[in-house]
């Protein structure tokens, strides 16, 4: 399997909105918040926990990008998941806090010039680099549609 390049990584970064918009529409709110697929998330806390990651991720890009020795801090997704925010059935906000950092980030990932440009991350005790939080945004939002394809395949 080849490595995707930067361009369709950014275009997976792009595109990954109206897709999961797409998967979604039309789901009810008894739908989005009952756990079909348990121990896993809810339709609702995946796509809320989509964009806390992208927020965190996309603020890391822009420490990466405008300080020298950026120090990049974890937070935990599990604890978030488990916030009254988290768990509504109104994931309408968290689509468009999505569809926002999703065109800002494409933008930013355009121009960027240094990809091995990195933050040292607290958490990972190690530098995270822009070419590896564009790999691994541009997979992670795949994940979590998967994780939402199972919950729709577990709805009676």
């Amino acid at each position: 399997m080849t490595t995707p390049t930067v361009e369709e990584r950014i275009a997976t970064i792009r595109d990954f909105v109206p897709r999961l918009r797409d998967l979604i529409d039309g789901l009810n709110d008894e739908q989005v918040t009952t756990q079909y697929n348990a121990p896993e998330w809810t339709i609702a806390q995946n796509v809320h926990h989509l964009a806390d990651a992208h927020m965190h991720a996309f603020l890391r890009c822009k420490q990466i990008l405008t300080q020298d020795e950026a120090q990049l801090f974890g937070w935990n997704p599990s604890e978030y998941a488990k916030e009254p925010d988290a768990m509504d059935a109104n994931v309408e906000l968290s689509l468009k806090i999505l569809e926002g950092i999703h065109a800002r980030w494409t933008t930013m990932f355009e121009n960027v010039t240094d990809w091995d440009k990195s933050g040292w991350h607290t958490g990972a005790n190690k530098h995270i680099s822009l070419d590896t939080h564009l790999s691994t945004y541009s997979r992670h939002g795949d994940a979590h549609y998967r994780q939402i394809q199972e919950v729709l395949e577990k709805m009676p």
